[in-house]
């Protein structure tokens, strides 16, 4: 890993297959919202860093509103599925166990406070379960689309 990644999560609980149901039942007076990082290999992903800077600044943004923890390197593939992550990085918001959004890469801060705004509503509908997302693959004209399945694009 980079310096710099595990230096700006070092203050983040690192949570793998065994511990992150634990970890996504909050004790009691903490927040139902998470953050879980999955950071892909920081070598290979240089997005990685910058999503690092990212997440404390979006923790002090939404002051004690949510929590965070960071998806063991050697966890991830086999929670990826489970959490809807396609690419890394991703930050994927939860609410207790359930996925509530994921936001690939780096994208702007307007992008990161309106979107985990928007999820933070007790409301905001989780995300279903299943083969995993969804594309659509258009056809040649008149033979109209093809839907398929693809979770190991990351």
């Amino acid at each position: 890993m980079l310096p710099r990644v595990p230096t700006l999560t070092a203050d983040l609980p690192l949570v793998d297959h065994r511990s992150i149901d634990t970890f996504l039942a909050p004790p009691p007076g903490e927040p139902p919202h998470a953050l879980l990082f999955f950071t892909g290999d920081p070598a290979a992903r240089g997005e990685t860093g910058d999503v690092a800077v990212v997440l404390p600044e979006l923790l002090a943004a939404f002051g004690g509103r949510l929590r965070a923890a960071v998806i063991a390197r050697d966890a991830e593939d086999m929670l990826k599925g489970r959490f809807r992550v396609v690419v890394l990085p991703s930050l994927v918001m939860v609410r207790g166990a359930d996925p509530i959004g994921v936001l690939p890469r780096i994208l702007g801060w307007a992008d990161y406070i309106d979107r985990i705004s928007a999820w933070l509503d007790p409301a905001a509908p989780v995300l279903g379960s299943g083969a995993g997302p969804r594309t659509v693959i258009e056809g040649p004209k008149g033979n109209g689309s093809v839907p398929s399945s693809r979770e190991d694009e990351a």
